[in-house]
């Protein structure tokens, strides 16, 4: 809301602000509707200082994401969202291995121990030796560099791919209280081991709907190949499908982390046709998935460069946030709401 120029008596709302006022209005401020609205990109339903999306705009800790994806490193990123003073090293000179990690993390998840008591420096300790661990199921050369230099090396990529590596783990390591971090956390409250945590997240991040959605969008660019790109859109939409890699309820306008990655690239003919296409037809912007796959196409990466990127980055913000809910100390225990029949 912004005074008049002209009268000073009135104000000047934006649409964006009506229509939201509008749908609090509509909906009351009955606790029950509070709750439901919050779970489908609804009000805010738990308190973080972590990261936010303002004004189209990505944010950790009040630093601009994108900003700070220039230059910062995954480490750097770490160290702010951890809140510790020093850059965590996720370090290994283990021997590289197709290890999965789901294997990974359960492995771990089956000696760990409850987090209740822990500080944020021993978190902090564990959360550096985990990531180091899915850093190598994820083919990352073993050794001290940084994380993405490491990957380009296991992935057997240049400099310049490192480097856009780099920009893509640091944009994509947290992204307010998306599904696998909420999953992330409702672990972390009940006191489950670090491991544990990130292994409901990651079981969340699997879904196509969430990181998988980079699998599906290979899926739609198939389709699009074998039927041509507009039938292939519409064959989607028809079978009430989202479109994977485009559109974001938080971006309307189009989604930051996707305009940064793909700037330092030169996608594919093919994957520029389909941006196009959808963009056309929907009005739908890439979203980061998209991106991820445009850039793994584009750099030669592995077929499942997009989901190990995803899942290294957002393993750092999961991370995060089992610290931020452990010094909360509360149990996130949402309560049903039954529309079942009720005993006679």
């Amino acid at each position: 809301m912004d005074c008049d120029p002209v009268d000073s008596r009135r104000s000047l709302y934006n649409a964006d602000d009506i229509g939201e006022i509008s749908v609090r209005k509509a909906r009351g401020r009955k606790p029950a509707a509070i709750a439901v609205s919050s779970m489908d990109w609804g009000e805010p339903a738990i308190p973080t200082r972590l990261s936010t999306v303002h004004q189209g705009k990505l944010y950790y800790r009040g630093k601009d994401a994108m900003a700070l994806a220039q230059s910062a490193t995954l480490e750097q990123v770490a160290a702010l969202l951890w809140g510790t003073t020093q850059p965590p090293a996720f370090t290994s000179h283990a021997a590289t291995g197709e290890i999965d990690p789901f294997a990974v993390l359960a492995a771990l998840a089956a000696t760990g121990k409850p987090i209740i008591g822990c500080g944020t420096d021993h978190l902090a300790h564990d959360a550096a030796i985990i990531v180091a661990n899915l850093a190598l199921a994820c083919g990352a050369a073993s050794g001290n560099g940084a994380l993405h230099e490491r990957l380009a090396l296991g992935w057997g990529c240049d400099a310049a791919a490192s480097d856009r590596i780099r920009q893509a783990l640091v944009a994509m390591t947290d992204h307010d209280l998306n599904a696998s971090t909420f999953a992330a956390r409702v672990a972390a409250s009940t006191g489950a081991s670090l491991p544990a945590c990130l292994l409901a997240g990651l079981c969340t991040l699997s879904g196509p709907r969430h990181g998988g959605a980079g699998e599906a969008l290979r899926y739609l660019a198939v389709d699009a190949r074998h039927y041509g790109l507009e039938p292939a859109i519409r064959r989607w939409l028809e079978h009430d499908r989202m479109l994977p890699g485009f559109g974001h309820n938080f971006y309307p306008d189009g989604d930051p982390r996707a305009a940064l990655m793909l700037s330092g690239i030169m996608p594919t003919e093919e994957m520029k046709a389909l941006a196009d296409c959808v963009l056309a037809l929907t009005g739908l912007h890439p979203n980061c998935d998209f991106a991820l796959a445009a850039m793994t196409e584009a750099l030669s990466l592995p077929n499942d460069a997009p989901f190990r990127i995803f899942l290294l980055a957002r393993a750092v913000g999961w991370c995060a946030h089992v610290i931020e809910q452990n010094r909360d100390g509360t149990l996130i225990r949402p309560r049903g709401r039954y529309e079942g029949k009720l005993p006679v």
